[in-house]
This record gives structure tokens, C-alpha cells and sequence, in this order.
């Protein structure tokens, strides 16, 4: 199942308020995780539990482990959701 980049963001906007607590308005693309949305590691996992429910996939917290943004987040979770290889360093 594809998923646009819309509609991953809506969806990840709408966890991060529901799980954290967070004002919507705050939950945009270039807010950092843990500097702007006061996220930690553990925070992010809950994250990615959530968005494996939505997707229906299982997402690997190592795809996970270099964003900083809710952006990142984002491309990560459509990466992975439309089987989009990642490149390798």
C-alpha cells in the first residue's frame, strides 16, 4: 500500500499530537525532534510502533536512526512504506 508524502505527514502530525501532547502548529516539517518537540529515543520508537499500525508494515528502527526532523521522519517512513531502496553510503 503507497502512501503520499501528505499523507504520511497528516499522520504523523496527528501521533506526535496524540501521543505527546504536542500543539499541531509545532509539528511542521523543519521542527527537530528533540531540540524544538522535546522528543528523546525512546519517544521515537513510540513513533514508529504507531506508524508500522498505519502503514501495516514493519519499519526498521535503524531506518530511523539519522533524523533529526519531522521531515526526516517523514521521508524515512515513505522510503520505507514505497519500498524505495535507501541509498548506501
Amino acid at each position: 500500500m503507497s502512501h503520499s508524502k501528505q499523507e504520511i505527514y497528516e499522520k504523523v502530525q496527528s501521533i506526535m499530537v496524540e501521543l505527546f501532547e504536542l500543539d499541531p502548529a509545532k509539528v511542521t516539517l523543519e521542527a527537530k525532534l528533540g531540540e524544538d518537540l522535546g522528543l528523546d529515543s525512546i519517544d521515537a520508537i513510540d513513533l514508529i510502533t504507531y506508524l508500522q499500525e498505519f502503514v501495516g508494515r514493519r519499519l526498521q528502527p535503524e531506518d530511523f536512526k539519522a533524523v533529526r526532523t519531522v521531515g526526516d521522519v517523514i521521508d524515512a517512513a515513505e522510503a520505507t512504506i514505497n519500498q524505495v531502496p535507501s541509498p548506501q553510503p
